[in-house]
């Protein structure tokens, strides 16, 4: 008994528990948001790549549109020329995104739910806005809409032109933006909530819309972004005529040929911030219609 005594309390013999225990200690003590050096290169190449070719050149922007103040804003949005090239753009960008999402929406549908002769050919075609040069589709479309136009159609040097090139130029940002998300949606869901006697208007809103809200909006945001600052489409085919059909890229290009490079990054800020006030409105849009769905 003694020799128990001095030889002091006994360990317990190590078990299963105590080995879980000493492994949580060891995962708590590891910070979570610890990035590892793979993580770390990775973050580091793509804030550099993304910097240099966005974060810079944006900066630079904005900084020179800033050197004269507010005042230098004023005194080109105060130029009648150039409020009516910002009207023109804005209001034609926001009715061709209208549109595209309507008529992209409904393209996509067809190609991913319906079979037909000639769908691949579709496909295909669908894309030729990404790969035809901008001056090449203004040469095109003038020949189509011009003042010798084949279909009766003279629309060159007017407002419809310049709608009709944003249109083309923009038709497949919403179209392959959709068309995925379309793709993976489980279509045992649409016939389990049929079965059960839902209305096809009550499938489409409640199952169909919350998924394709999200990549409508981000075809969406990508069109009027396209379209704002679109110029080759529109160069033969609008014939950049002041107060008429003369856009922003024109007329920031007018500055830049006149030397006035403070005005043009003005403008060019200008059209950024409308360009992220559209973005922000049509995320929030989107995360309203996916809650409500």
């Amino acid at each position: 008994m003694t020799s128990a005594l001095l030889a002091g309390p006994s360990t317990p013999p190590a078990g299963p528990g105590s080995t879980r225990s000493r492994t949580r200690r060891v995962r708590r003590a590891t910070p979570r948001n610890t990035l590892t050096r793979g993580a770390a290169l990775g973050l580091g190449v793509t804030m550099l790549w993304f910097s240099l070719l966005v974060l810079i050149p944006l900066t630079a922007v904005v900084a020179a549109a800033s050197e004269g103040g507010w005042d230098r804003y004023f005194s080109v949005l105060s130029n009648s020329q150039t409020w009516a090239a910002v009207t023109l753009t804005v209001t034609q960008a926001a009715i061709v995104t209208a549109v595209n999402i309507v008529m992209g929406t409904i393209i996509a549908w067809v190609l991913v739910r319906d079979r037909f002769p000639g769908k691949s050919v579709v496909n295909v075609i669908i894309d030729v806005p990404f790969a035809l040069p901008t001056i090449v589709a203004g040469l095109v479309l003038l020949s189509l809409y011009g003042p010798n136009s084949p279909l009766g159609l003279h629309w060159a040097f007017t407002e419809r032109a310049v709608t009709l090139a944003l249109a083309f130029v923009t038709l497949p940002f919403v179209v392959r933006t959709v068309q995925p998300v379309l793709e993976e949606l489980d279509a045992d869901v649409e016939e389990a909530a049929a079965s059960l006697g839902a209305k096809r208007l009550t499938i489409f809103r409640r199952i169909i819309l919350p998924s394709l809200v999200p990549a409508v909006m981000a075809g969406a945001a990508l069109s009027f972004a396209r379209a704002i600052s679109e110029y080759g489409s529109l160069v033969l085919l609008s014939g950049n005529r002041p107060y008429e059909t003369e856009v922003v890229s024109v007329r920031v290009l007018t500055f830049i040929e006149n030397g006035n490079n403070a005005s043009a990054a003005a403008l060019a800020s200008v059209m950024l911030f409308v360009a992220l006030v559209v973005i922000v409105a049509l995320d929030l849009v989107q995360r309203r219609v996916s809650r409500r769905g």
